[in-house]
C-alpha cells in the first residue's frame, strides 16, 4: 500500500470545526478519531480551492477514551475498524479495543506528559502518518497481484493442435498455475501446473499470449491468452519470479494477512513459507489450523504475527524442520512441541518465556535454538537432553551467573550467545576441561573477572564492554579474541596461542604487551589503541604474520628499529608522543599501504628508500598535527603510489613545485592549517586529484585545479584570496567549492555565472553596518560551522544556526545527522527553528517547550519520518531569570548521538546525553523490556544503534523521539560551545576538541579544524561541527545613561530619516564572522517560491541630542518594545525571464546577481519596519520617538506578541502590508513547504521565519520589463517609505503629533515629508 504522507493531512484539518472544539472542552478524556475510507486519500489539487474542498475519505468521530470499537461500529453501521501504524501494516481491531485510548497511549509513549497537550495532538490529523484508523480494509492492488492472480481467459492445453482453445478460470497462486476444468466454476476438476524450475514464455504468433511449462521429463504446457496488455504484463512478471526460484518458496511477508489464500493449498510442492509480519489467525479457511494440508512444508516463518499463544496446529506439520515464532508475545510453549520430530531449528526470540516444557528434550534432531530476549533466569536444564544441539542463543535474558560445570553436562553445545544478560560472575570451580565449547559471546555484561582456562578448545571469545580487570584463557585453539572497552592491565593466555589471528584489546589499561603476543606465530590483526603503552616490542614489529597494527592513543615515544623486511600493511600510531620514525622504516616496510602518525611531535620523516629508485607501495599517509616543515616534501617523493596525503596543521611555508608534480596518482590532498602562500601550479600534474583542501592558510592565488578532469571538491576557505583566474569552462565533476573567509575576494559577474552549475558553492556576503548598527548592538555570540562528506558520496549532516532568535537577544543552534539519509536532516534544518519559536509561546518551562519541539518536529516529518530518522541536537540561548546573577541560560536538547560541549574556564563541560545502546545502560534496559531484537552490532532490529531519534517511527516503541533536556546558566567564564555529530566525537575527545578551539578562536576556522582533524584521525563518514563563541559578561554592557528630565522636556528637533539598503544584514545566519551563502545550481524559482526578487529599504531614524532615546544593551533590555523594529531576513530569488542578469540600461554587473542562462539568482535582504499604532496622544515625547532596534530579529515569534502591528516593506515600489491576524495566517502559507520542496545544498544554514512568508507576498509585486528587480550594488538614499492609503491619515497625525519630519529627497536642504502611495 502506498504510504500516506502529510500533504493531504493539512487539507483535512478544515474538518475540525466548532462542534469538535466544544466537545473537547473541559474533559481531557474526550477526543476525536479520524476514520479514513478504504481507498487511498487523494492529494489536494493545487490552487486556492484545495484548502477548502472537503475530502470524502476522512470522517471525524467524537468519542472518549472509554469508547470501544464495538460502540463506534454500532454508531456508524461499520463491520469493523482497522489500524495502520507508520504507513505500514494494517490490522483489524478487536471489538473491545478503544481507539482513542490507543492514540493517547501512543502519544504518551512518544513523550507527551500533559493530558491537554495529548488531547490536542490526538486531534491533529497530521498524526495519521504515524497512527491511522480505517472504517474498511484499504484495497492494495499491488499486494493482491503478488498474492493472487485470477481471471477467465482463453486456454489451450499442450503444444500440439489437438486441443482447442476454451474459456477457463485461471489462477496463479503460490508456486502453481491452476486451471479449472469448467468455465466460471471451481467445483470441477482442477489442473495443477507446478512452475518452480519451469518456463514462462511469450507466444509471438498470438497477441498477449503466454506459454506456461512445468519442469521435469513429464512437463505439461498450458497456453493462456489474455485480454489486455496490462493483464499480460502482470501475469508475466509474477510467473517469471516463480519459475526463477530454485526452491519452492512462497513469500507473503508484510502483507497484513489474516489468512493465506485458500488456493495456496493447491501448491503441494511448497517447502518454504514466509508469513513474517502479518496478523495470522488460528481459525478460518486459510488460518493456521489448516496448515497441515501442506504435505511437504519444511520451513515456516510466523515471526511478528501477534499470536499471543503458541499455535498448536503447527505441531501437526510433521515435515517441519525449521520454525520461527519470534516476537509473538508467547508466554509458554505447550507439550505438543514434542510432535515435531523433524525439527532442526527453532527460533523463539523476543517473547515472554521463562521456561521450556520437558517434551522439548525429545527433539533429537534439534541443532539450533533461539531463546534471545526472553525472561530466562538461567540456561534451561532440558537442553542437557538435546544431544544434537550445537548452537544456543540466549542474549538479552536475565542470566546473572554462568556456571561452567553446567556446560559440562551439555557436551554437544559448541556456540553460546549470552550477550546483554547482566552477567556478573562466571564460576569456574570445575577442573574438568570443557572440550566442546568453541564460541562464546559475553559482551555487554557486568563481569569484573573471568577465568576460562577450562574451555580448552575455545576458538572465539567476545567479551567487549564489560568491567574486566583480569582475563585468563586457554591458548590451545584460540583464534579470535575481542576484549575491548574493559579495565584490563594484562591478559593471561596459556599456552601461547599459535592459532590466534585477530586480537582486539583497545580501550583498556595496558602498560605493556604480554610476551605471548610476540610469540604468536599467526597473528595478523592487533588493535591495542587507547591504552597506556610506553613502547612496542621489537619482536612484534618484526613478526612475519602481522598485517595490521593499531596502536594509536597511547604514550609511545619511539618505535624500535626494524631489522628486516616486514609484511606490515597498515599501521596507525596517531595520538602518541613520537618525535621521529626509524631511519630505515619505509624501506623495511615495503608492503605498507596505510600509515597514520597524526597528532605526534614529528619534525621530519624518514626517506622512502636508500637510493633514487623507490619500491614504496604506500597509498595513504596521514601526517596531520605535527611539526613538519617544507623540507619533508622532498622525502615524500619516493612514495609515488600515494593516493591520499594529509599534512594539515604543520609548519609548512611552501610545498616545492617540483615535488608535487611527482604525485601523479594522488586523489586527495589536505594542506590546511599551514602557512602556505600558494599551491604550486604543478598540482595540475595530479590528473587523478578529486579533493583539494587547503583552508586556513595565507593563499592569495587560487590554485590551478579547475583544469583537472576528476576534481570534485575544492576548499580554500579562510585564506587571503583576492581574485580567481578561471578557464573557459569548469569540469562537470566539480561538486563543491568553498571560498568563505576570504575577506578581500571580489567575484565578477562572469565568474559567478561560471560557478552556477556547482552543486554547493559557499561564498561570503560582505557585511555592511552603518553607524546606528555598530553603536546599537553588542555581539554576545557568533558562530562558525563546517561539514565534510568524507569518503561518502552525499552529505547527510545539516546545521541550523541563528544568531538572532526570538527577541534578538537569543540564539538557536542545531546539528542534525541522518547517518545514511539526507532528507530528514534537511527537513529538520528547515522546520525546527519555527517549531521552537512556536513552542516557547505555549510554555516557559525549558523541559516542556524543548521536549514538545522535538515531538512536534518528529510529527512534522510526515511520510519521510516513517522509515528514515536522524540524530538531532538543539541549543537555545535565552534570558535566564531564575538564576540570580545570571543573564542568560543555555537549554540543550538532543536525541541520538549528536553532542554539545561547553568550554568553561578552559575545561569541557558535556551538556548532552548520548542515546546509543552501548553508552546508556538504562536505555538498553528499556529497549530490552520492550522486546526489541538487538543484533550483535548493538543495533535495534539491525537498523540503528540509537534508542532515541527523530523519525524512524516504524521502530516505535523501541526508538523514541523524546529528548534529553538540560539547562545550564551561562557566565563570563563560558568561552564557547561546540556542537558535533557522532563522527566528530568518535575521533576527538572533549578535551582535545576544547583545546583545538582555544588555539584557533575564530569560530569558522575552529569548526573547519575540528572536521579536518577528525578526517585525518581516520573518520570516513560525514562529519559536522558548529562552534559558537560566547562573549557574555558584565563588560559586554553597552547601555547609555537615561535621559535627564530637562532633556526629555526639551523641544525635540526635527529628525531626518535616511532610508538605506545595506547589501546584507548581520542577522543573516552566517558562518563565523562573515556571512556565508551557498548557491545551489539546482534550485529553481518555483522551488524557492518566488519569481522575482526585491530589495527592501531599512529605516534608521536619528534625532538631535535632546531627542535621543535611551539605548539599552542585550544584557539589560528595555522594558517596553520600541515603536520601530527591524526584522531582517535574507533570501535568494530566481528569475527565468532574464538572459544576462542586467537591465537593458545597466552598464555593469550588479553585486549579488548571479545569472545562469535563463536562470537568475539575486541575493537580496528584506528589512521590514514594524509600527505599533496607538490610539490617542502619547504620554510623553519619549514614547513618540521612532527608535530603531538594530539588534533585529530572525524570528517574529518572540516571547512578547505584537498584536496590532503593521509590517511595511518598501520593495522598489511594491507595498507589503500585513496586519495582526494576517501575520498568523501567513505562518500557514506554503513557506515551510516551499523549503521542504527546495533541494538545499547541504551545509547551508536555513532559518525559516515569518519574513519568508512576507517574501512570498512579493509574488504579486509588479515586475520590471526585464523580469526581475535589480539588487542595488550600493546603498540607495532615495528609497521611500511606503504607507498603505488606509493608514495614511493615521500616520500623518502621528507624525504631526510628534513633530517629526521625514526627509526623502536628494537635496539635503529639503525638509519635506513625503508619503508614497502603493
Amino acid at each position: 500500500m502506498k504510504r500516506n504522507g502529510s500533504r493531504g493531512c493539512v487539507t483535512r484539518k478544515t474538518r475540525f470545526g466548532s462542534r469538535e472544539r466544544d466537545w473537547l472542552k473541559g474533559d481531557a478524556q474526550r477526543g476525536c478519531v479520524c476514520l479514513y475510507g478504504p481507498t487511498e486519500p487523494q492529494a489536494p489539487v493545487p490552487g486556492p480551492q484545495s484548502t477548502s474542498t472537503a475530502q470524502p475519505d476522512l470522517k471525524l468521530v467524537l468519542c472518549s477514551t472509554s469508547t470501544t470499537v464495538e460502540e463506534l461500529c454500532a454508531q456508524r453501521d461499520d463491520k469493523g475498524l482497522y489500524l495502520q501504524l507508520h504507513g505500514d501494516l494494517i490490522r483489524r481491531l478487536d471489538s473491545s479495543e478503544r481507539p482513542l485510548q490507543m492514540v493517547y497511549d501512543y502519544l504518551t509513549t512518544m513523550g507527551y506528559d500533559d493530558p491537554l497537550r495529548v488531547q490536542q495532538e490526538a486531534a491533529n490529523s497530521d498524526l495519521s502518518c504515524m497512527i491511522r484508523f480505517y472504517s474498511e480494509r484499504p484495497v492494495n492492488a499491488d499486494q493482491q497481484e503478488r498474492t493472487l492472480l485470477k481471471g477467465v481467459f482463453s486456454v489451450r492445453k499442450g503444444k500440439t493442435q489437438l486441443h482447442k482453445w476454451a474459456e477457463r478460470q485461471v489462477i496463479l497462486c503460490g508456486t502453481c498455475l491452476i486451471v479449472a476444468s469448467v468455465k466460471d466454476s471451481l467445483t470441477g476438476k482442477m489442473h495443477i501446473l507446478p512452475l518452480v524450475g519451469g518456463k514462462v514464455e511469450e507466444v509471438k504468433r498470438r497477441q498477449h499470449c503466454l506459454m506456461f511449462s512445468s519442469a521435469g521429463p513429464q512437463a505439461q504446457t498450458y497456453y493462456v491468452n489474455f485480454d489486455t496488455l496490462a493483464e499480460y504484463q502482470h501475469w508475466h512478471r509474477q510467473a517469471s519470479k516463480v519459475v526463477s526460484q530454485t526452491i519452492s518458496l512462497v513469500d507473503l511477508s508484510c502483507y497484513s494477512l489474516e489468512e493465506v489464500p485458500e488456493y495456496l493449498f493447491y501448491s503441494q510442492d511448497v517447502t518454504h513459507l514466509n508469513l513474517r509480519h502479518n496478523f495470522m489467525s488460528l481459525e478460518g479457511p486459510g488460518g493456521l489450523c489448516n496448515f497441515d494440508r501442506f504435505a511437504q512444508l519444511k520451513s515456516l516463518n510466523l515471526s511478528h504475527n501477534r499470536l499471543g499463544v503458541f499455535p498448536e496446529s503447527v505441531s501437526e506439520i510433521q515435515t517441519l524442520s525449521e520454525l520461527n515464532l519470534s516476537c509473538n508475545g508467547l508466554s509458554s510453549i505447550p507439550p505438543c512441541i514434542g510432535n515435531l520430530q523433524s525439527l532442526q531449528t527453532l527460533c523463539l526470540d523476543g517473547n515472554h518465556l521463562n521456561s521450556l516444557p520437558e517434551e522439548l528434550g525429545g527433539l533429537m534432531q534439534l541443532c539450533s535454538l533461539g531463546l534471545s530476549f526472553n525472561n530466562f533466569p538461567g540456561i534451561p536444564a532440558v537442553l542437557e537432553r538435546l544431544g544434537a544441539m550445537d548452537k544456543l542463543a540466549m542474549a538479552g535474558n536475565r542470566v546473572e551467573v554462568l556456571e561452567l560445570s553446567s556446560l559440562l553436562r551439555m557436551s554437544h553445545i559448541k556456540s553460546i550467545d549470552l550477550r546483554l544478560n547482566g552477567l556478573h560472575c562466571v564460576k569456574s570451580e570445575t577442573l574438568e576441561p570443557i572440550k566442546q565449547l568453541t564460541q562464546l559471546d559475553l559482551r555487554d555484561n557486568r563481569l569484573t573477572s573471568m577465568d576460562l582456562s577450562a574451555a580448552c578448545n575455545l576458538e572465539t571469545l567476545h567479551c567487549q564492554r564489560n568491567q574486566l580487570e583480569t582475563l585468563t584463557l586457554s591458548g590451545f585453539a584460540l583464534r579470535t579474541l575481542h576484549a575491548s572497552n574493559n579495565r584490563l592491565a594484562t591478559v593471561n593466555v596459556y599456552p601461547v596461542p599459535n592459532q590466534l589471528t585477530h586480537m582486539d584489546l583497545s580501550w583498556n589499561l595496558l602498560e605493556y604487551l604480554p610476551d605471548w603476543v610476540c610469540d604468536s606465530r599467526k597473528i595478523e590483526v592487533l588493535d591495542v589503541s587507547h591504552n597506556l603503552l610506553l613502547e612496542l616490542p621489537a619482536r612484534l614489529l618484526s613478526g612475519l604474520s602481522l598485517r595490521k597494527l593499531l596502536a594509536g592513543s597511547n604514550a609511545l615515544q619511539k618505535l624500535p628499529d626494524l631489522l628486516d623486511h616486514i609484511p606490515l600493511e597498515a599501521l596507525d600510531l596517531q595520538h602518541n608522543k613520537l618525535g621521529e620514525l626509524p631511519e630505515s622504516f619505509f624501506y623495511k616496510a615495503l608492503n605498507l599501504k596505510y600509515l597514520n602518525v597524526s597528532a605526534n611531535a614529528l619534525e621530519t620523516i624518514p626517506p622512502s628508500s636508500q637510493s633514487e629508485e623507490s619500491l614504496s607501495t604506500l597509498q595513504e599517509l596521514y601526517l596531520t598535527e605535527n611539526n613538519l616543515n617544507e623540507n619533508c616534501a622532498a622525502l615524500l617523493v619516493g612514495h609515488q603510489n600515494l593516493r591520499v596525503l594529509h599534512m594539515a596543521y604543520n609548519q609548512l611555508l611552501s610545498f616545492p613545485a617540483s615535488k608535487l608534480s611527482k604525485f601523479e596518482l594522488l586523489e586527495e590532498l589536505n594542506l590546511s592549517g599551514n602557512k602556505l602562500k600558494t599551491i604550486p601550479s604543478t598540482v595540475s600534474s595530479c590528473k587523478r586529484l578529486h579533493t583539494l583542501i587547503a583552508h586556513s592558510n595565507h593563499i592569495s592565488v587560487f590554485p590551478e585545479v579547475l583544469n583537472l578532469p576528476e576534481i570534485k571538491l575544492v576548499d580554500v576557505s579562510c585564506n587571503e584570496l583576492t581574485e580567481i583566474l578561471l578557464p573557459d569552462s569548469l569540469p562537470a565533476t566539480l561538486q563543491e567549492l568553498d571560498l568563505t573567509g576570504n575577506s578581500s575576494l571580489m567575484l565578477e559577474h562572469k565568474t559567478l555565472n561560471l560557478f552556477s552549475h556547482i552543486t554547493t558553492l559557499k561564498l561570503d556576503q560582505k557585511p555592511s553596518l552603518n553607524a546606528g548598527d555598530s553603536q546599537g548592538t553588542s555581539t554576545l555570540w557568533d558562530h562558525g560551522y563546517a561539514e565534510m562528506c568524507g569518503q561518502r558520496n552525499k552529505l547527510c549532516v545539516s546545521v541550523l544556526a541563528v544568531d538572532r532568535f526570538g527577541d534578538s537577544m537569543e540564539a538557536a543552534y542545531g546539528i542534525f545527522d541522518g547517518d545514511r539519509n539526507e532528507e530528514v536532516p534537511r527537513l529538520l534544518q528547515c522546520t525546527m527553528g519555527d517549531v521552537l519559536s512556536e513552542e516557547i509561546q505555549h510554555s516557559c518551562v525549558d523541559s516542556v517547550y524543548m521536549c514538545n519541539t522535538f515531538l512536534t518536529s518528529h510529527r512534522k516529518l510526515g511520510m519521510a519520518g516513517q522509515k528514515l530518522g536522524a540524530s538531532a541536537l538543539l541549543c537555545y540561548v535565552h534570558h535566564e531569570s531564575s538564576e540570580p546573577g545570571s543573564y542568560f541560560g543555555l537549554t540543550v536538547a538532543n536525541v541520538g548521538t549528536c553532542q554539545a560541549v561547553l568550554c568553561r574556564d578552559g575545561q569541557p563541560l558535556a551538556l548532552s546525553k548520548v542515546f546509543s545502546l552501548e553508552r546508556s545502560a538504562e536505555e538498553m534496559e528499556r529497549v530490552k523490556t520492550a522486546k526489541a531484537i538487538i543484533t550483535e552490532d548493538n543495533k535495534v532490529s539491525g537498523v540503528t544503534c540509537c534508542s532515541r531519534l527523530l523519525g524512524c517511527s516504524y521502530l516505535s516503541p523501541w526508538v523514541l523521539p523524546k529528548p534529553w533536556v538540560r539547562t545550564e546558566p551561562l557566565c563570563s567564564q563560558d568561552e564557547f560551545l561546540i556542537l558535533g555529530n557522532r563522527a566528530l566525537f568518535q575521533r576527538l575527545s572533549y578535551q582535545e576538541a576544547v583545546k583545538t578551539v582555544l588555539a584557533v578562536r575564530d569560530p569558522r576556522a575552529a569548526a573547519k579544524k575540528l572536521c579536518t582533524l577528525a578526517q585525518s584521525y581516520g573518520c570516513r563518514d560525514n562529519v559536522g561541527a558548529v562552534v559558537v563563541a560566547l562573549h557574555i559578561g558584565e563588560d559586554s554592557c553597552t547601555c547609555e545613561p537615561p535621559l535627564t528630565t530637562s532633556e526629555i522636556r526639551g523641544t525635540p528637533t526635527p529628525i531626518s530619516v535616511p532610508i538605506s539598503v545595506p547589501p546584507v544584514d548581520p542577522a543573516t545566519p552566517s558562518s563565523s564572522s562573515g556571512i556565508a551563502s551557498e548557491f545551489n545550481s539546482e534550485t529553481s524559482a518555483s522551488e524557492v517560491g518566488s519569481e522575482a526578487g526585491s530589495t527592501a529599504s531599512d529605516e534608521h531614524p536619528s534625532s538631535g541630542s535632546n531627542a535621543r532615546p535611551e539605548r539599552r544593551c542585550s544584557l539589560h533590555p528595555a522594558a517596553t518594545l520600541s515603536l520601530f523594529q527591524r526584522q531582517p531576513s535574507s533570501a535568494t530569488f530566481s528569475s527565468n525571464q532574464s538572459d544576462n542578469g542586467l537591465d537593458s540600461d545597466d552598464e555593469a554587473p550588479l553585486e549579488g546577481v548571479i545569472s545562469n542562462g535563463s536562470k537568475l539568482e539575486v541575493e537580496v535582504d528584506i528589512h521590514c519596519c514594524a509600527f505599533q499604532l496607538r490610539s490617542g496622544p502619547p504620554d510623553s515625547p519619549k514614547e513618540a520617538d521612532l527608535r530603531h532596534d538594530s539588534r533585529g530579529s530572525d524570528y517574529n515569534n518572540s516571547k512578547v506578541r505584537r498584536q496590532n502591528s503593521v509590517v511595511v516593506s518598501a520593495t522598489n515600489g511594491c507595498l507589503l502590508a500585513v496586519c495582526g491576524r494576517e501575520i498568523s495566517d501567513l505562518k500557514k502559507s506554503p513557506s515551510t513547504s516551499s523549503l521542504f520542496g527546495k533541494k538545499l545544498s547541504n551545509g547551508s544554514v536555513v532559518a525559516p521565519e515569518d519574513s519568508h512568508n512576507i517574501i512570498e507576498v512579493a509574488l504579486e509585486a509588479p515586475k520590471k520589463k526585464s523580469g526581475y528587480f535589480a539588487a542595488p550594488a550600493q546603498q540607495d538614499p532615495e528609497d521611500q517609505l511606503v504607507v498603505p492609503p488606509s493608514l495614511e491619515q493615521d500616520v500623518r497625525e502621528q507624525l504631526r503629533g510628534h513633530r517629526l519630519s521625514v526627509v526623502c529627497g536628494e537635496s539635503e536642504e529639503e525638509q519635506t515629508c513625503t508619503i508614497g502611495k502603493a
